[in-house]
């Protein structure tokens, strides 16, 4: 008999939560409380309470090649930027592929799950339960009380989860505080309707557009000189976006904020002092009269009502090994994923936690070390590097967190024998994009497929771009290949050396 395993949540987490368990034997039962699948991409005019919601321009910040889960690539004809319905088409896929359907109870809620002691050991028998945390969290809306002062009589206040489309403020004045990616995007999309530029407020915050220097985040030997470039672009006297210090804050990405700042649309404040009875005055002392509306873009906590007696949130954090089993308890028997914030996607991070935790399920990989509650959470160097904030509590770098998780689970790839092996696919790895493929190369839960999806990703990328014939020059398309050639000689050169 097959170990039962009960997935909170039907979301991108909750989907690869039930496809880890099939491929590892184990029988898993997802409960979602609302009556479909797709968690937070699934567009809603009427957002349930206690869930986080998308508007209806919502388009993801992170490119399709690499969001997609690792054996099952986002058609080529897709954009590389997808709006949510496109999201959720492809969870549709997905789900239709590998059969999770059958194995999904809609309209069911968790109301508690059975306890699980700290010192006392769980069932590990045949018919043992066991529980993976899915995508689809219980989280609340973190709105922030008005700072000191009345708030304007007349402004309407929103948090950002109950933001649908930019109508409802049209010829309004608005602020929206927080300068975040939400933040950011409803200040841009308000300012095509407001009557007089919206204000966002916010302390400085890093700012990217999808394409361009944010590669530099996404390879395995990312270019330092990008990194630079991004520096001087916004380390600048006269930019209100100006920030202290390099990726010490999540970057903001987004294409349209500074044209929109640059045109006047768009007017970026510091922080709000107080409110009066009509106006926002500033920590500079600046003011804005005649407030219509105000905006919170300032995130969201989390908590598990269900999971009370075993889970304690503390300012926003849980004690986990690796962001992904509580450390108190005896057995890992209970396991949380997706419940992190990368600089990347978040979707391959949540595949490999539930790859990673089922295998421990099923007895496969050894239990998780137990370091005690000081040495779960944020490592020591992350504690250090951002600004302490409750956003930064789950904060990761994708490709050092996708590697870790992979060294558990015993996939991440070896450059130096994909180089002796095949130097081709082994230049991919290093100089292309980190694509989640590289993670079915080898290793529990390999797929054949892996090694031609990432030499075609770079195809699939321009597929769609591609909406009419061009003729190319054959002599100038052959220098990329000969760059990437040398840059893969030098690069096995190097590591020769070194290995």
């Amino acid at each position: 008999m097959a170990k039962r395993v009960a997935i909170i949540g039907a979301g991108s987490s909750g989907l690869c939560a039930i496809k880890a368990c099939l491929d590892e034997g184990l029988e898993p039962v997802c409960f979602e409380r609302s009556g479909d699948i797709g968690g937070l991409w699934r567009f809603e005019e009427q957002p349930e309470q206690g869930r986080a919601s998308i508007y209806k321009s919502v388009i993801i910040n992170t490119s399709k090649e690499m969001m997609c889960f690792s054996d099952f690539p986002i058609p080529d004809d897709f954009p590389n930027y997808m709006h949510h319905s496109k999201i959720m088409e492809y969870f549709r896929m997905y789900a239709r592929h590998f059969q999770l359907l059958p194995h999904i109870r809609l309209r069911v809620r968790a109301a508690r799950a059975p306890r699980l002691r700290p010192q006392r050991p769980v069932a590990r028998g045949d018919g043992a339960r066991r529980r993976a945390g899915g995508g689809h969290l219980r989280r609340r809306a973190r709105v922030h009380r008005p700072p000191h002062g009345r708030a304007p009589a007349a402004a309407h206040y929103l948090h950002s989860r109950d933001y649908k489309d930019p109508q409802a403020f049209t010829d309004k004045r608005v602020i929206v505080i927080g300068i975040g990616n939400s933040g950011s995007d409803l200040a841009v999309e308000i300012s095509q309707t407001a009557g007089s530029p919206p204000g966002a407020a916010d302390e400085h915050q890093w700012g990217q557009a999808p394409t361009g220097s944010s590669k530099a985040l996404g390879t395995r030997a990312g270019s330092s000189r990008q990194r630079r470039d991004m520096v001087q672009t916004l380390h600048r006297p006269d930019s209100s976006l100006c920030p202290c210090r390099f990726l010490h804050q999540h970057p903001t990405i987004n294409d349209d904020l500074p044209n929109r700042i640059i045109s006047g649309r768009v007017r970026v404040k510091p922080n709000i002092r107080e409110f009066t009875a009509t106006a926002a005055i500033f920590e500079d002392g600046t003011t804005e009269d005649n407030i219509d509306a105000v905006v919170f873009a300032t995130g969201y906590s989390f908590a598990f009502p269900f999971l009370e007696d075993c889970v304690t949130v503390v300012e926003n954090q849980i004690p986990l090994y690796k962001y992904v089993f509580p450390v108190h308890l005896e057995k890992p028997t209970l396991a949380f994923v997706g419940l992190i914030q990368p600089l990347g996607a978040i979707m391959p991070i949540s595949e490999l936690q539930c790859r990673w935790a089922t295998r421990v399920f099923k007895g496969r990989t050894g239990p998780p070390a137990r370091p005690g509650p000081a040495g779960a959470g944020p490592s020591r160097a992350a504690s250090r590097r951002y600004v302490r904030s409750p956003r930064h509590t789950i904060q990761v770098d994708y490709i050092p967190y996708m590697d870790e998780l992979a060294e558990q689970v015993g996939v991440r790839p070896s450059l130096a024998g994909l180089f002796l092996r095949d130097p081709r696919l082994a230049a991919e790895v290093l100089l292309g994009p980190c694509t989640p493929y590289q993670y079915r190369l080898r290793g529990p839960g390999r797929w054949h497929g892996a090694r031609a999806a990432i030499l075609t990703q770079r195809q699939r990328i321009i597929k769609p771009l591609r909406t009419r014939h061009v003729e190319e020059d054959a002599a100038a398309s052959s220098v990329p290949l000969l760059a990437v050639l040398l840059a893969a000689v030098a690069a096995f050169a190097l590591l020769l050396a070194y290995v």
